[in-house]
């Protein structure tokens, strides 16, 4: 008789997850035989239960209220930067408590990928939505950024929203969406117009533009002190976690009254509110199971498709090198693409080639690496720097990639940008023999007017020595994402 394994996917909204469910959760996958579960890039949970378990798991989380799909991708996660508060940062308004309001405030299933994001945090990403709501400036309203599903391209909303109506502005845009079959035809002006004609809202004029924080991921592994508590992140190099290990968790946090726990966009764990005094029971489970709390930088600033064998290889065989060669990575993030539409987070992409091949093993083993403009990692903007490469020269070229990165951070480039800026009408007759001009976005020569592949103003041409010029990228593509 056919067998199959139940591919079980359970929404963790916001990221949030109370220790009681959690446990009943742990507790049904036990019963099934499931020996790990997985943590996934929009702060949801995987397992897969073998066939002859599937329904009596599917049965029992039922019973505990515990919302779950089997098998299928219907439904995806809302995402928050709950987890930053305190810990990675000080909000001037947004609370837990708000999170919390907004977030019991939805009484649907989304079928638009949604996003709760603090402004001022760079830990969780802004626009991996298609409903993005960011914290302004004004206490209680929120930015919305809105992204037609299978485009790149952000609309933001003519007013900011407050945080009541969010649940009610996304169940409209949703209809909107789907009443449109999900094309972007009707656009960004189309789409406000018709959602404003279905219901009034209390929204606050755009008064400035959003200005988001350099992207810089903070170290989210370990004990660290938070005022008079510690909190505690947990990553697994190969994303599995025991569920042995979980329920041991559990039951320290029911110990100590700690009431919930944090999944991460890195498909890792945060535990927050020990208290110093229990740090020895933590010590304790972490040397039970043998869990390491200390990984190099260099392994944590990746974006892997969720249960992805092929992208946990390559992502271990490229940070293998990168440890080999010493390569600094602080700044940016890094992302593995293996399937088509599946939007990643990450300032450098390695993109597989589709199989355009009869041949499965030679498509299969050709990449792409790509960057955002001015590798910044929440754009969706991407510039094709080389293409066509094998597994063995990827490592070679991700290097030259962040030392160009850290050569565009340098204080010599800078003085050169400024200098040449003021100078940009006299650039084709006062550059040297040795040297030319070239886009700082996408690497392109300088032609006159504006930059032919990004489409950059002259004035964001610098100066460089041509030897530099082995770096120059084969063309600019934009990403269309699920």
């Amino acid at each position: 008789m056919f067998r199959k394994n139940y591919s079980v996917r359970i929404n963790l909204p916001g990221g949030i997850v109370a220790n009681g469910d959690l446990y009943a959760i742990v507790e049904a996958a036990e019963t099934a035989k499931v020996g790990e579960v997985r943590f996934g890039t929009r702060q949801e949970l995987f397992c897969k239960v073998a066939d002859k378990y599937g329904l009596r798991f599917l049965d029992q989380l039922r019973q505990a209220g515990i919302s779950y799909e089997a098998n299928e991708e219907l439904y995806p996660n809302i995402v928050s930067s709950y987890v930053t508060e305190d810990v990675f940062q000080q909000a001037n308004w947004v609370s837990e408590g708000m999170y919390k309001d907004i977030l019991d405030g939805f009484d649907y299933r989304p079928r638009l990928k949604i996003n709760l994001i603090e402004a001022s945090q760079s830990f969780v990403p802004f626009f991996t939505g298609h409903v993005n709501f960011i914290s302004s400036p004004t206490g209680n309203y929120w930015y919305l950024f809105f992204r037609w599903p299978g485009t790149a391209e952000l609309f933001r909303w003519k007013g900011l929203i407050y945080s009541r109506d969010i649940p009610r502005i996304s169940r409209l845009i949703e209809e909107v969406v789907a009443a449109s079959a999900g094309s972007p035809r009707l656009g960004g002006d189309g789409l406000f117009a018709e959602v404003q004609s279905r219901g009034q809202f209390v929204m606050q004029t755009v008064t400035e533009e959003l200005i988001l924080p350099t992207f810089s991921l903070p170290y989210y592994e370990g004990f660290n002190r938070y005022g008079a508590k510690l909190w505690l992140g947990i990553y697994r190099r190969e994303e599995w976690f025991p569920l042995s290990f979980l329920k041991d968790i559990c039951l320290i946090c029911q110990q100590t009254k700690i009431g919930q726990l944090y999944a991460t966009p890195w498909k890792s764990l945060i535990i927050k509110g020990i208290d110093q005094s229990d740090r020895r029971l933590w010590d304790y489970v972490l040397g039970k199971y043998r869990i390491n709390v200390r990984h190099a930088s260099n392994e944590l600033n990746w974006h892997v498709e969720d249960l992805s064998e092929e992208g946990i290889g390559l992502k271990r065989y490229l940070v293998r090198q990168f440890d080999n060669e010493d390569i600094r990575t602080y700044g940016l993030c890094f992302a593995i693409k293996t399937r088509p539409g599946s939007g990643m987070f990450g300032s450098v992409v390695i993109r597989r080639r589709q199989q355009t091949q009869r041949n499965p093993r030679a498509a299969s083993e050709r990449y792409d690496i790509l960057y955002t403009r001015d590798f910044n990692a929440n754009s969706r903007e991407y510039i094709l720097f080389r293409e066509g490469l094998e597994k063995a020269t990827l490592g070679t070229y991700l290097a030259s990639l962040c030392k160009y990165f850290y050569e565009l951070q340098s204080e010599s480039d800078l003085i050169s940008h400024a200098q040449y800026r003021s100078e940009k009408e006299e650039a084709d007759d006062g550059q040297g023999a040795d040297q030319v001009l070239q886009c700082r976005h996408c690497l392109s020569l300088y032609d006159g007017g504006t930059c032919g592949i990004c489409g950059a103003p002259g004035k964001d041409f610098i100066l460089v020595d041509k030897a530099r010029l082995q770096l120059l990228p084969i063309a600019a593509t934009f990403d269309a994402t699920s």
